[in-house]
């Protein structure tokens, strides 16, 4: 942050501040522009794409910002940009043709329009920040590799859990311990939650039912904690992952010992643990010497050190993602290659043949965290493509339902795009014929 703030800080003084057009304007992408319309230093919002074209412009009039443009054309937006106006637009691609918007950040939470968004984005030279764990855990991998190509850096955001889970990975290696898990700390899980039983929950915090079923249900913990293995190269120790049950994140050191880091790092969780938000990383050092001054410091008796950061801000901490993105060309947490772990789709209660499943945070179905290999020599259906399958036979409760289990939709971008990565990452395994719609 030192060295991101004097960066902005100078793009201020050159009157050339990063811009940045965001897609969704749901209840985070509202809260992310508020904060860009303060406005903040060397950073300014330059437009807010949305479906539904009066929730674009309520992330402006929730900032007291009345007078904003209705885009229609990429001319009109670069005129509004240029004049200094609030920009709206319904049709989300202006934002990625306009030549002076700088990073582009998809906050819908949907994995096909985040696939088109990011590909355009990333076609048109843009740098793409992902609030969307979703779409990240499904075709990340094959998306980085677009990115390096075009030269540019798609990430997923500082504030939600990978991000600081990832910036505390990388201050454990700095000084020079070595990490073996990272994961989230989580209130709780319960697989079987629906939008119904959620949804007053949701009505009270202005949030939709099946974000916070998704959240409940343990589905976007597989998502993020995917994101994460897929940046660190981990995996889990088991399906869905240990789960850690205790009363302090520092308490994972009684769960954990040195050897079960052998073969490689883990990403994990802890359930019902003071600081009850936040993410952690364990780190390994048996140097001696160290293990004394850590003791002093109140740290443990090692070799295993558990690091923690008690909060994570989406909207606020998302904006050195952006600056870190457009002015030093590095990824806040990006994956590092072939895929590590997966997101399952298991049946949430009894399918029935021909039924069409509903996706992330419904009534059918829930996503699980597995080792990527397994999922793949298995033939499991990514939860993040789940939606809109038919299921071909009758299926009991907490079945991993596979690609032979379900008749696919009409081909879509992201099918394609998981596709061509599980056939660069997972040659062995991959079937081409699955993804014909």
């Amino acid at each position: 942050m030192i060295i991101v703030d004097t960066a902005l800080e100078k793009r201020e003084a050159d009157g050339d501040p990063v811009r940045v057009g965001i897609i969704g304007a749901g209840y985070m992408g509202r809260g992310i522009a508020r904060q860009f319309l303060k406005p903040l230093t060397g950073m300014r919002l330059g437009a807010v794409a949305n479906r539904t074209l009066s929730e674009a412009k309520r992330a402006y009039t929730d900032a007291n910002i009345d007078s904003v443009q209705h885009c229609t054309t990429v001319a009109e937006l670069e005129s509004a940009l240029e004049k200094g106006r609030g920009a709206i637009a319904d049709d989300w691609t202006l934002l990625c043709d306009a030549d002076q918007i700088d990073v582009i950040l998809e906050a819908t939470g949907e994995v096909e329009f985040a696939a088109q968004v990011a590909m355009r984005a990333i076609n048109a030279g843009k740098h793409v920040v992902l609030m969307n764990a979703e779409v990240d855990a499904t075709i990340g991998p094959i998306l980085k590799a677009y990115a390096d190509k075009a030269g540019v850096v798609i990430t997923n955001t500082d504030g939600d859990e990978p991000g600081v889970a990832m910036n505390l990975f990388r201050f454990v290696k700095t000084i020079g311990y070595h990490p073996v898990c990272v994961g989230n700390i989580k209130g709780m899980i319960d697989h079987y939650r629906t939008p119904d039983t959620q949804r007053a929950f949701a009505e009270k915090y202005n949030q939709k039912p099946i974000m916070i079923t998704s959240f409940a249900d343990g589905t976007k913990l597989s998502m993020e904690t995917t994101v994460l293995a897929n940046a660190t190269g981990f995996g889990v120790g088991q399906p869905g992952m240990f789960g850690i049950e205790c009363n302090h994140v520092k308490d994972t050191l009684d769960f954990f010992q040195p050897e079960q880091f052998k073969d490689g790092g883990l990403v994990d969780y802890t359930i019902g643990a003071e600081p009850h938000t936040g993410a952690f990383v364990i780190g390994f050092n048996e140097d001696p010497v160290n293990q004394q001054y850590m003791n002093y410091f109140k740290m443990g008796d090692g070799p295993l050190y558990c690091f923690y950061t008690p909060y994570h801000l989406p909207h606020l901490q998302i904006v050195t993602t952006v600056a870190r993105a457009a002015l030093f060309h590095d990824a806040t947490v990006t994956p590092i290659g072939k895929p590590c772990c997966d997101v399952m789709t298991l049946a949430k209660r009894p399918l029935k043949a021909g039924e069409e499943l509903d996706g992330i945070g419904g009534f059918c179905t829930y996503g699980m965290i597995e080792n990527a290999e397994t999922v793949m020599k298995n033939g499991g259906l990514p939860m993040g493509l789940s939606h809109g399958c038919r299921v071909k036979s009758d299926l009991p409760i907490d079945h991993i339902l596979t690609y032979d289990d379900v008749e696919m939709p009409a081909v879509r971008l992201a099918d394609t795009l998981r596709a061509e990565q599980d056939a660069r990452f997972f040659a062995e395994y991959f079937q081409q014929e699955r993804i014909a719609g």
